[in-house]
C-alpha cells in the first residue's frame, strides 16, 4: 500500500472515526486498485479508466462500493496537493438499486413473542435471556453487535434509556419500552455472575475471562425460536427485527428524523429505506394533511 493511501486511511480513522470493519473494507478496495494501476496518487486518468475492465465481472453493488472508495481517496489527494486533477470521472458508475430489507409483519412478530413468553414462564435463565434479546431488538431497534456487546453498566435499573455505542464509536441514547425493561430486569436477576463479566449478555469465558454473546449465537437463537413459533427461520434475523422496529414506528406516525436518531444513522438517506409504507396510506396522509386538501374546489 502506498504512503498516500495509508494517509487516507489514517484520516478516516482520526477525523471521521471510521470503525475497524470500515477501514478494513477501504483497505481491501484501495489495495486492489493499486495492484491494478499502481500508486493511486500518481496514476493517470487513462490508467484509472482501465479499472472498468478489471471490475467487469463484479456485481454492480461491488463496483459502486469500490468506485466510491476511490472517489473519496482522489478528493483527499487533491485537497492534500498530491494531485492536480481528480480522475474520478473515469471510474465506472453502475446503476444500483438498494434492495429493501425483508419485512416481518405484525402477526409474525406477535408469534415470536408469544413463543418466547411461553418459554420464559418458569424463569429458566436461557429462556428469559432469549425474551430479553427479542424485546431489545424489536423494542429499541438495536443492531446485533450493539446488543450482544451491551455493557451491564449501560442498563440502569430505573432509567427508560440505555446508552449505545454504535458504528464509528458514536454514542447515542436509546429509549427502552416498559416491556423491554421488565424483560431485562428478569434477565439481569438471573444473569450468571461467575465468571465476572462487564457485559449484559456474557458467555462462560475463557483464557481472557468472560466475553459477550456472539452475533452468530444471536442469529442461531432467533432462527431456532422462529422455527418453534411456526415461522420460516430464513425470514427472521436481528436485522429483520430492527427493520420491523423502524417500519412499524413509521406506520404509527413516527417522524423520520426521530427514527434516524433512534437507529443511529449518520445520514438520513439511510433511514429513508424504511419508508416503504403502502401507497394507500401515503395517499390517505396527503389527502388528510396537505393544506390544499382543506380548500374548497
Amino acid at each position: 500500500m502506498s504512503a498516500a493511501t495509508q494517509a487516507f486511511l489514517d484520516m478516516l480513522a482520526a477525523e471521521r472515526g471510521a470503525a475497524a470493519n470500515t477501514l478494513a473494507a477501504y483497505r481491501r478496495d484501495l489495495d486492489g486498485a493499486e495492484e491494478a494501476v499502481g500508486d493511486l496518487s500518481a496514476a493517470s486518468r487513462a490508467k484509472v479508466a482501465t479499472l472498468a475492465g478489471e471490475w467487469s465481472a463484479l456485481a454492480p453493488a461491488t463496483v459502486a462500493r469500490k468506485a466510491s472508495a476511490l472517489r473519496q481517496f482522489f478528493g483527499f489527494a487533491v485537497d492534500e496537493g498530491w494531485r492536480e486533477d481528480d480522475p474520478s470521472g473515469a471510474l465506472p458508475a453502475p446503476r444500483t438499486r438498494r434492495p429493501l430489507p425483508k419485512v416481518l409483519g405484525h402477526e409474525a412478530v406477535a408469534a415470536l413473542f408469544d413463543q418466547a413468553e411461553r418459554e420464559a414462564v418458569d424463569d429458566k435463565p436461557l429462556a428469559v435471556r432469549q425474551l430479553a434479546l427479542l424485546e431489545m431488538l424489536y423494542g429499541s431497534g438495536l443492531r446485533a453487535t450493539e446488543l450482544v456487546s451491551l455493557p451491564r453498566a449501560a442498563c440502569p435499573r430505573d432509567a427508560p434509556f440505555v446508552t449505545i455505542t454504535g458504528k464509528g464509536g458514536q454514542a447515542r441514547m436509546v429509549p427502552v419500552s416498559e416491556r423491554a425493561r421488565t424483560a431485562m430486569h428478569r434477565w439481569l436477576a438471573l444473569r450468571p455472575s461467575d465468571p465476572p463479566s462487564r457485559y449484559a449478555f456474557p458467555t462462560r469465558g475463557g483464557r481472557k475471562g468472560a466475553g459477550h454473546l456472539t452475533r452468530v449465537r444471536l442469529f442461531q437463537i432467533l432462527k431456532a425460536l422462529a422455527n418453534r413459533a411456526g415461522l420460516d427461520p430464513e425470514g427472521v434475523s436481528p436485522h429483520v427485527l430492527r427493520h420491523a422496529f423502524a417500519t412499524h414506528l413509521l406506520e404509527g406516525g413516527a417522524d423520520l428524523r426521530v427514527l434516524q436518531t433512534l437507529l443511529g444513522h449518520a445520514d438520513i438517506a439511510t433511514t429513508q429505506i424504511y419508508t416503504h409504507v403502502d401507497a394507500a396510506r401515503l395517499v390517505e396522509l396527503v389527502n388528510a394533511r396537505h393544506p390544499l386538501s382543506r380548500r374548497e374546489g
